[in-house]
């Protein structure tokens, strides 16, 4: 399925077959292709990139569709990444976390520090904590790849730790 371009969103780089591979959604997913493109939000004289997820119903394009600055795509990277970090040893903790600091990292990003933090205010947290770490481990392999396939990539663009 082509990806629109008479829309606000202007795709320059895109991957159409993306339902093949969305994950444990692939061959069903209603996203249908991802691009890389002028942001419909750009004005006159201002030009940002944004990464699009492209859905469709099955009849026309939803507004589901969602759109993000590529920074945000990139931040949300690190998110899952320092998600992942905690919960190889979240074990060592009854609860999966240390509810008297639930605060994971502290990722340094232009001038301050992302905090990622365990949701306290969550008030069935406890148990959405378990399964969100059984549902990171049931995925483990789905978002090894992918994490694999980033690693080396950054790695070709010469981001080393």
């Amino acid at each position: 399925m082509k990806i629109p371009t008479t829309l606000k969103h202007k795709p320059v780089v895109v991957c159409e077959n993306y339902e093949q591979v969305d994950g444990k959604y692939a061959y069903q997913s209603d996203a249908k292709g991802l691009s890389l493109g002028l942001a419909q939000w750009n004005d006159r004289g201002k030009l940002d990139i944004s990464a699009k997820v492209w859905r469709h119903t099955g009849g026309k394009w939803s507004r589901q569709s969602e759109e993000l600055p590529l920074h945000r795509v990139i931040d949300l990277a690190i998110l899952i990444c320092s998600a992942k970090v905690h919960f190889q040893e979240a074990y060592r903790h009854e609860k999966l976390y240390d509810p008297e600091q639930p605060v994971l990292s502290r990722v340094g990003l232009q001038g301050d520090a992302m905090t990622v933090a365990v949701c306290t205010d969550n008030e069935r947290i406890d148990e959405d904590v378990r399964l969100f770490n059984q549902a990171l481990s049931e995925d483990g392999e789905l978002i090894g790849e992918r994490l694999q396939t980033l690693a080396r990539l950054l790695g070709e663009m010469g981001y080393r730790a």
